[in-house]
């Protein structure tokens, strides 16, 4: 009877291990499902947040292009009313002067005329002398007409002059200014097209690079001198950093210099400054945010 019990008593025992085993394996399968879809909840939200930002970017950009030109545009309406006006009123004053002078001129003739009638009424002149002194009259009246007209020509010729120069110098000033707006926004442009080339190259390598760097700060996550001492599996060996171990960064002060060194290493600035890829860069950056997290809460601590 003993015999016989153990066998079922075995048997039971290994059908519930084998359930327990099918238990934890379900439950594992379970956890891996969930952190696969939270990878690609955050890569999808993380699509949507740079395609919304560069959209963002894009309307920006057409808004400031669309203003710049708005502003040229009323800039030269301005600067082409005041021309008119300053024409307007150079013409009119021209008018104001023509007027006065022939006012003068139908003045003057009709005292001279008045002159001469009284002049002929008091003593009547002989032949020779009436036709001498209209010969000197008309003479006279043809020179002054000749002034005249040459004055005004002089005038309306200046006026035409200065008007042209005027409009030649707005023409040329308009253009350096529109030239100046077309270099700028295209210079803007440019950078833009570049910033959305490099933020599309990070989305793209975000999708293997974040998962390298959650494997790497897995259960790190807040550890300065584990974070220190494991920064060699992420980083490559021509960032500058040397690997150091876990028994060189016990003490503050070596853990301190330890962070210094690998800040130099990972520093956006300085990677910026050494031309650095965008992988490398992109990398580097989170490498960068969780140093300094640990690094806050190092210091915390040791206050």
């Amino acid at each position: 009877e003993r015999g016989s019990d153990d066998p079922r008593e075995s048997a039971q025992n290994m059908d519930r291990t084998d359930q327990q085993q099918r238990i934890e394996a379900i439950r594992k399968g379970r956890e891996r499902e969930k952190d696969r879809v939270a990878v690609e909840r955050v890569i999808r939200e993380a699509r949507e947040r740079a395609f919304a930002e560069a959209r963002e970017r894009a309307e920006r950009a057409a808004v400031e292009r669309a203003s710049i030109e708005v502003r040229m545009r009323c800039l030269a309406e301005a600067q082409e009313k005041l021309e008119r006006a300053a024409a307007e009123k150079h013409a009119k004053k021209l008018r104001a002067e023509r007027a006065a002078v022939e006012r003068a001129t139908v003045e003057a003739r009709v005292r001279a005329f008045e002159r001469a009638k009284s002049h002929k009424a008091s003593s009547p002149p002989d032949a020779s002398s009436s036709s001498h002194g209209e010969s000197k009259s008309e003479g006279l009246k043809h020179s002054f007409s000749s002034s005249v007209s040459a004055l005004f020509l002089d005038l309306e010729t200046g006026s035409q002059t200065e008007t042209e120069q005027r409009r030649k110098a707005r023409l040329e000033r308009h253009q350096r200014v529109m030239e100046r707006a077309a270099k700028a926004l295209e210079e803007k442009n440019r950078r833009d097209l570049l910033v959305l080339k490099e933020q599309a190259e990070r989305n793209r390598i975000a999708e293997y690079l974040d998962a390298d760097i959650k494997r790497w700060s897995s259960g790190k996550e807040g550890n300065l001198r584990a974070l220190l001492s494991t920064l060699h599996y992420i980083l490559s060996s021509d960032s500058g950093w040397h690997p150091i171990s876990l028994t060189e960064i016990i003490t503050t002060a070596a853990v301190k210099k330890a962070y210094r060194k690998a800040t130099l290493c990972v520093h956006p600035d300085k990677l910026q400054q050494r031309g650095a890829s965008i992988q490398h860069k992109y990398k580097c950056e989170k490498v960068f945010d969780l140093l300094k997290a640990a690094w806050n809460k190092f210091n915390s601590e040791e206050r």
